[in-house]
């Protein structure tokens, strides 16, 4: 699996990463999925204090604890989970990013996390109080790196030109072009990595294509796709590309083409699929007439929201 530097850091990363969220709470299926991806060169695993109120993180830093100074564990902070965790609330503060690293830490069983990342963000938060919070744990060596994760343009321009952040997690995919516009171009002329998430668009680009369409999609299609729109455009793709291409590996390579983006963050519930991302993610990048291909078929959506 090829590496590609985060942002201008010291940090490199495999193209694929793993996603963890979707791991599951059984420690046996989560450590069989983490050393699948270890086997394929998976060196960048992604997870957050939210999911499974930190069990996730449990999981994780339980299953890469001997390989540790191999890996690049990331994870977030920013939301917090109230007392009867059915609920959460959304806080940036310096107070509680300083306070949340210390159980995530704990909960990985490391010293330092090598990329934090603020798991939302609006233009009401204090700013300058967040970015002065990674600045410092980056000081106190507790992280070694940061970054946000976030769709919205206007929180993206912000950190973008007032922070060191070396990296952006966003969603990305054929079916969601919106960071293509502007979000892609400021990033990568600031060198700042993108981390795209969502590749398969709920996996409606992976080989199950529609059939994989949950409830909510067939009823209100996705993004600004109706449902005929997404079949015209799924099996124009397959037409005119996957008889040499499976579906997974051009959602993938049409993704990794971008100069902006530097990793994949994919999601696996079982270690199958895990062997099944990275080899599309493995495979002959695309050539110039391929992306052609694709930027005729499939929509160049806008954000018109958060401007």
């Amino acid at each position: 699996m090829k590496k590609r530097q985060l942002g201008k850091s010291d940090l490199f990363v495999s193209e694929l990463g793993l996603g963890c969220m979707s791991i599951g709470t059984n420690p046996r299926n989560a450590q069989e999925i983490i050393e699948a991806a270890l086997e394929e060169g998976i060196t960048y695993f992604d997870t957050a204090d939210l999911y499974d109120y930190g069990e996730n993180e449990k999981l994780v830093g339980h299953s890469l604890k001997n390989v540790r100074e191999q890996v690049i564990i990331a994870t977030k902070a920013g939301n917090r989970w109230n007392e009867q965790k059915d609920g959460w609330s959304w806080d940036p503060s310096k107070r509680h990013i300083k306070e949340a690293v210390k159980g995530s830490l704990k909960r990985l069983g490391t010293d330092y996390i090598d990329l934090y990342q603020l798991h939302g963000g609006t233009l009401d938060d204090p700013i300058d109080e967040t970015i002065e919070a990674f600045e410092e744990l980056k000081e106190e060596g507790f992280i070694r790196q940061y970054g946000i994760s976030s769709i919205r343009p206007n929180v993206i321009r912000e950190f973008a030109s007032r922070s060191s952040i070396v990296s952006v997690m966003m969603q990305y995919s054929i079916l969601d072009r919106r960071p293509e516009e502007e979000a892609l171009p400021l990033l990568d002329e600031k060198g700042i990595s993108v981390i795209a998430r969502g590749p398969l668009a709920k996996g409606l680009l992976s080989e199950k294509m529609l059939n994989k369409a949950s409830d909510s999609v067939k009823e209100k299609s996705y993004l600004d796709y109706s449902h005929s729109e997404l079949e015209k455009t799924i099996n124009s793709i397959r037409e005119k590309i996957s008889d040499k291409r499976s579906m997974t590996e051009i959602a993938f390579q049409y993704i990794l083409a971008n100069p902006a983006v530097t990793s994949i963050v994919a999601g696996a519930s079982r270690a199958e699929q895990v062997r099944e991302n990275a080899k599309a993610a493995r495979t002959t990048p695309f050539t110039e007439d391929e992306l052609a291909i694709i930027k005729s078929i499939a929509k160049q959506n806008n954000y018109e929201q958060h401007r």
